[in-house]
């Protein structure tokens, strides 16, 4: 082992980020934060037929948008080096020539034809080119097109593994097919590559998920061939959906960027994915990220799946936007439209008013996307509603139009326009008018913000103004006038 602690996350640049592997960044980077660790990226690119433009740059970003740092790595937008197994190819040709030299490693030049055939008949690799004489190899080089490099593994006893998360576990390497470590096309396999690079990069702990548990034997088969003393391993339980399957699309959302496209803030996402495999006790939810740093350790990993619970997501979500400060809440929103345009807020509030309006919100969404829906009349010139919608159970057209027309003149006379005073007096107007004070309140507000259920409606009225409000209401009479005209001619 590595005297001092230097994890790493090591992503493949093949699509938007999983949740599973910021889960896996996110105990990497607690662990290392807790200490005096290193956390490293490492992008994975030595697989070229499946690479995606800018997934890394979509990564580091989540990582970020997270509050996650790391010690070495790529910038966003920035060169490859020093990280991009891509740019250290002879790293890994140099290692492969010492294994062929060794024997530990052969040249395969089986054809893809006859890898199949004998992929029908059992569930692995026969070994044949393992046993081919010089002159036979000799013969093979001239005439095939091409050839990988094979790792011979042991054909008898155990690999044993000392995981930190698991125990002992043992394989069995005649189970264990002799692997190829660099393809026909001179790139190495994840295999060979991750193991080169942990080793040069003097990585002391290799975190990962169960995933990638079966394939460790043949990394400490590397690791022993080439006399290296392997970094530790620790491998994270699967993220499973509520079905116990393994999360997939077919569950929904799973990658941060859907995630932060529906409005979730980055410390509920960032609490919620470190519990999904880790726990402090039996009762504590919320954490910061520094109280996390300080508490976090692999004894407290599970060996068995985590569910991932939507439902526990929106309520920590929801949980810190009601802790949130209402500046801090308005700062979010403000970002939140800035990357993902919404129908309604344009052109985007300034923050002075979105600040006035977060208190009516504020205790009753449970994500941002939330918020567009309950406000976005703030922002609308016009607002829109059926001219029924105005008319409240056991009250008709006139009647709803005299109700109007007296708020109307009453908000007219008021000096002071604050949520109190407006309570009161459409209270006492409701009383005055002989009609049940929801019946009045449904009325004004469906004509001012144009929904049935919306924020608070005093402190609404307040915000929209008394100017804006008595606009709202008297163009409110004008349709219900209208109406009533209609239904007179037919």
């Amino acid at each position: 082992m590595k005297n001092k602690v230097r994890v790493r996350l090591a992503p493949s640049p093949t699509g938007v980020p999983h949740v599973g592997t910021i889960r896996t960044a996110i105990f990497n980077w607690l662990f290392a934060r807790g200490g005096d660790g290193s956390f490293i990226i490492r992008v994975e690119d030595t697989d070229q037929t499946r690479f995606v433009e800018g997934s890394i740059d979509d990564l580091l970003a989540s990582l970020q948008w997270l509050g996650m740092d790391w010690d070495e790595g790529p910038d966003i937008g920035g060169p490859f080096e020093p990280n991009y197994q891509s740019e250290r190819l002879r790293n890994y040709h140099e290692v492969v020539d010492l294994l062929v030299n060794q024997k530990t490693a052969y040249y395969c030049y089986c054809s893809p034809q006859r890898l199949e055939d004998v992929r029908k008949k059992q569930s692995g690799y026969d070994r044949r080119c393992r046993y081919l004489s010089d002159e036979q190899r000799a013969d093979l080089e001239k005439s095939c097109e091409s050839s990988v490099i094979r790792f011979a593994m042991p054909l008898e006893g155990q690999t044993v593994l000392d995981d930190l998360i698991r125990g002992t576990v043992k394989f069995e390497n005649n189970l264990i097919d002799d692997f190829v470590m660099i393809k026909s096309d001179g790139f190495p396999t994840y295999h060979l590559a991750n193991v080169i690079d942990d080793q040069s990069m003097e990585i002391s702990h290799v975190f990962r998920a169960e995933e990638w548990l079966s394939s460790t034997p043949r990394h400490l088969g590397i690791y022993d061939a080439l006399g290296w003393d392997p970094p530790l391993f620790a491998h994270f339980p699967q993220i499973l959906a509520p079905d116990k399957s393994k999360l997939s699309k077919r569950h929904g959302a799973t990658s941060i960027q859907e995630y932060r496209a529906q409005g979730f803030l980055p410390d509920a996402i960032f609490n919620f994915l470190a519990l999904l495999g880790w726990s402090l006790d039996d009762k504590t939810e919320i954490m910061s990220s520094d109280e996390l740093k300080k508490n976090f350790s692999l004894e407290r990993v599970a060996k068995s799946g985590a569910m991932f619970d939507v439902k526990k997501l929106e309520w920590m979500n929801g949980h810190y936007i009601r802790q949130a400060s209402l500046g801090h809440i308005a700062n979010s929103l403000l970002d939140y439209w800035q990357e993902f345009p919404t129908e309604g807020i344009k052109p985007l509030p300034d923050r002075e008013t979105l600040i006035r309006i977060v208190p009516l919100i504020h205790q009753r969404i449970k994500t941002l996307k939330d918020a567009t829906p309950l406000i976005s009349f703030f922002f609308q010139s016009t607002i829109h509603y059926d001219i029924n919608e105005l008319v409240q159970k056991n009250m008709d057209t006139n009647s709803t139009k005299l109700a109007l027309l007296e708020t109307s003149s009453l908000i007219e006379s008021m000096e002071n326009f604050d949520a109190s005073t407006i309570e009161n007096t459409l209270r006492n107007l409701a009383t005055d008018l002989g009609i049940k004070p929801g019946q009045l309140f449904g009325s004004i507000r469906v004509a001012t913000t144009g929904l049935k259920v919306a924020p608070p409606l005093f402190e609404t009225l307040e915000v929209l103004g008394k100017k804006r409000s008595l606009t709202a209401i008297d163009l409110a009479v004008e349709k219900l006038q209208a109406t009533s005209v209609q239904q007179s001619e037919s």
